[in-house]
């Protein structure tokens, strides 16, 4: 029986001018992320959930939204989480930076690779924490896809939903709107109430912690907004 033939490469990594992009991207985003941490502040509130719950539940599965990766690439750096990031061309360049800051990958998405990434996050999730961002990689915006709590099923860990806001900030003209924090603005981090979800779960109950989890991080926004007094 003949070998399965190997997948195509993604098209932006046949053209050398996206991979020259790729690597540029990659390399001068680093160094100014850095620098525009150090000058932040941070006002954290219930990080107290996340220390509860990996103790009792084991490694947690991050869950937020795809618009504040800049703010949770600086907050949880150097923890070595476990990180799902497209196979496409913003995904390559997401991949190298979250990298560069002590973050590992799992490759795929709701598009591409999606059930390799998941079984890779299964064997990461029993022995380290994991993120999402849930409505990524293309969307609609705040709307969580299942895979959080997917996961937190497979394996027993807890779900740990959380948001993140800046004081003054850019918004990119994207479909997430990513946000940009300002130098030396304050960030509000704010950790929802963690949750696991049980392996005998069926779709109807699936579809019930999905919800939860979209409310909790509503929950965690409102938060967010009171402690910077918006």
């Amino acid at each position: 029986m003949s070998s399965p033939e190997p997948a195509a490469a993604p098209a932006w990594q046949r053209s050398w001018r996206k991979r020259a992009e790729v690597a540029a991207i990659a390399s001068l985003a680093t160094p100014v992320l850095r620098l525009l941490g150090a000058t932040w502040q941070w006002r954290v509130e219930g990080e107290e959930r996340l220390r509860e719950a990996e103790r009792t539940g084991g490694p947690g599965i991050h869950a937020f939204w795809h618009g504040r990766i800049v703010h949770g690439t600086l907050y949880f750096r150097d923890r070595g989480i476990v990180v799902i990031t497209s196979e496409n061309y913003d995904g390559e360049w997401i991949a190298r930076i979250i990298h560069r800051f002590g973050f590992g990958t799992a490759r795929g998405s709701s598009s591409r690779g999606a059930r390799k990434a998941l079984l890779q996050l299964v064997r990461d999730a029993r022995a380290r924490p994991t993120a999402f961002t849930v409505d990524g990689p293309r969307g609609p915006a705040r709307v969580a896809q299942p895979g959080a709590v997917w996961l937190s099923k497979a394996t027993g860990s807890p779900v740990i939903p959380f948001h993140a806001e800046a004081a003054s900030h850019w918004s990119l003209k994207s479909w997430d709107r990513t946000q940009i924090p300002k130098p030396f603005t304050t960030i509000a981090l704010v950790f929802g109430e963690p949750f696991t979800v049980p392996r005998d779960a069926d779709e109807a109950a699936l579809e019930a912690y999905r919800l939860r989890l979209e409310q909790e991080l509503a929950s965690a926004e409102r938060r967010c907004l009171q402690l910077l007094d918006h």
